[in-house]
This record gives structure tokens, C-alpha cells and sequence, in this order.
């Protein structure tokens, strides 16, 4: 479906906004969408390729033969059209002053019979130390 021209513009307007606010993130997420994988597309068209063949040996051998080629050429299908896999963020804490601070990917966290109170305790706690700071 394609967006009118009101959408569009809303869309770019957002899309300068976002390299305005955050450049490094935009740059980020552009280079996401345009990676979606030329490479991928081959393998997977290389795969559909061989799937069929598959299925055509299936045709004048066993039925066994054509059932494996069928499964490589959906396979294939999923692997080329997948979003790419994501790489693994460590986000970190916001500071007071804006900053941020890398969390440790290594860092555990307490046992649960350690923890202090619930979920919601645990939220109202945090509520008050930052209504209590001058948030």
C-alpha cells in the first residue's frame, strides 16, 4: 500500500528529525536496511535452485528425494527473506547529569531470594529515590 503524499512528507520530516536528534543511531538503522543481505538473497536463490532439482530427481527416483528438495527450497525461501540477525547490544544506565554508563555484558544479577521486596516494590522504591532527587 503506498502512502500519500501527507504520509511521505511526515515520514521524511521524522526521518530528518531522527538524524538531527540522534545521527550516530540514524546511520545505524540506515546501514541495517540497506545491509539486508544481497548475500542472502544469493544464498537463498542458490537454494531454491538446488531444492528444485531435488524435487525433480524426487520425480524419477523416491518420493523421499522430492520431499528433501521441497523442505531446502522453503528453507532457502525463509533464509533469504529473514531480516538480518541483530547484533547484541549492552545497554547501560543513564546517568543524572545525561550521560550513560556502560553496563558490564558480564554483570549478574542477584539471586532471587536476595533481591529486596517485588517487582512493584522495587518500582516504587526507584519512583522515590528519583521524586526524592529532583527528577
Amino acid at each position: 500500500m503506498a502512502l500519500s503524499e501527507r504520509e511521505q512528507q511526515l515520514l521524511d520530516e521524522m526521518e530528518q528529525a531522527l538524524y538531527a536528534e540522534d545521527p550516530r543511531f540514524a546511520s545505524q538503522m540506515k546501514s541495517v536496511v540497506r545491509r539486508s543481505s544481497h548475500r542472502h538473497h544469493v544464498i537463498g536463490a542458490v537454494g531454491v535452485l538446488a531444492g528444485l532439482g531435488l524435487v525433480l530427481l524426487g520425480v524419477n527416483t523416491t518420493w523421499v528425494v522430492g520431499a528433501l528438495g521441497f523442505l531446502v527450497m522453503v528453507a532457502s525461501l525463509a533464509y533469504a527473506f529473514a531480516p538480518p540477525r541483530k547484533k547484541a547490544v549492552h545497554l547501560g544506565t543513564v546517568q543524572v547529569d545525561g550521560s550513560v554508563r556502560a553496563s558490564s555484558p558480564k554483570a549478574k544479577r542477584a539471586p532471587k531470594g536476595q533481591r529486596s521486596g517485588g517487582f512493584m516494590e522495587r518500582l516504587e522504591e526507584r519512583w522515590e529515590r528519583r521524586h526524592n532527587s529532583g527528577w
